[in-house]
């Protein structure tokens, strides 16, 4: 199958710059993946299309303040660090920006010397392993000197660096936010639940390399990023309920797809506790495990996640929801509207 197949021309316009005041009334198009009917809402009508029973699954990951400006303790050099995903203890995976002036033993100084990174190792297109040295707790320091990761394609200032993280997150460890979920608010999710229908947590990471278009021909040539997942018992348990009593499980972004799917691979469409780290790739032709439908953002052109809702709705539905969405006007991306694959 070829990349190409998952391309579609979007005005730069409806590229959302700023989230909506309110979360929930963000425009939703509900997508039929049996009959290929579409249907336009807001946001805050989705719980008219959950049933008593379902399980919604959020990912309640937060997003770092990993966006690093800094200083070469030798040269006074400026440069950029945007850490990726924890290796081990204070050592890091990150970009760094410009690269070419960062070699293995090079240190950076951040708020004069509150923080100190060395270079322990070079990585391929800009990535660098960095071990850092401070005092105190960690992600105190970076909270003091951190900035929020926004996406390239968003130009504009965050003056609430709250919208960027959903209302329910808790575990820190995202270089982006789990777009999806940023439409709900804490009255949905009490609506949600007095209606009867379930509220399942699990966590994953989010690393910039959900973003990025595919550069290969092919989707086969493709090599996926990976990313750190867990689930508890008491979600898995749930999970396993929804199952036997034939309800759905409904998964709240494309980070809880890959998790579901990836647990549900490992024990035969079933969930247990676990976690560990996870490049799964999906796209069609795939057989979906762990999840009945999904509520996503629309994404980028040739990215992998086009290819996973791909997978869940087929191709042809797919590329003619988005381009109702691009002549109805809707908002794109991180900050965008959000669509129901029921």
């Amino acid at each position: 199958m070829q990349v190409k197949d998952f391309d579609f021309e979007l005005p730069q316009e409806l590229i959302a710059q700023t989230p909506l005041e309110d979360r929930d009334q963000s425009r939703l198009l509900v997508l039929d993946k049996e009959t290929g009917d579409i249907t336009h809402k807001r946001f805050y009508d989705i719980i008219d299309f959950f049933e008593v029973g379902d399980t919604l699954v959020l990912n309640d990951t937060r997003v770092m303040p990993a966006r690093l400006f800094g200083v070469k303790e030798d040269t006074g050099a400026n440069i950029e660090i945007l850490l990726l995903k924890q290796v081990e203890g204070d050592r890091w995976e990150t970009l760094c920006k410009p690269a070419k002036r960062v070699k293995q033993g090079t240190v950076i100084e951040f708020g004069d010397g509150l923080l100190k990174a060395k270079c322990i190792e070079t990585l391929d297109e800009g990535g660098r392993i960095f071990e850092f040295i401070y005092d105190g707790i960690f992600y105190e320091v970076l909270d003091e000197l951190g900035e929020m990761p926004l996406p390239p394609y968003i130009t504009e200032k965050l003056d609430d660096q709250e919208r960027y993280q959903t209302v329910y997150s808790k575990n820190v460890g995202s270089a982006a936010a789990p777009t999806a979920g940023l439409h709900f608010t804490q009255e949905l999710l009490k609506k949600v639940e007095e209606k009867g229908i379930n509220i399942a947590y699990i966590t994953l990471h989010v690393g910039l390399g959900t973003f990025r278009p595919v550069t290969a021909d092919t989707i086969d040539e493709h090599k996926m990023h990976a990313e750190y997942y867990q689930m508890t018992a008491d979600t898995a348990k749930l999970l396993n309920d929804t199952r036997e009593k034939n309800k759905r499980i409904i998964t709240v972004g494309t980070t809880s797809t890959r998790t579901l799917e990836t647990i549900a691979g490992k024990f035969d469409g079933t969930f247990q506790e676990s976690s560990g780290w996870t490049d799964i790739f999906i796209y069609p032709g795939y057989e979906f495990k762990g999840i009945d439908s999904l509520i996503t953002n629309f994404h980028l052109p040739k990215s992998t996640l086009v290819m996973m809702v791909s997978a869940l709705a087929g191709r042809d539905p797919i590329m003619k929801a988005y381009h109702e969405a691009i002549k109805e006007r809707y908002r794109f991306f991180s900050f965008g509207d959000a669509m129901f694959i029921r």
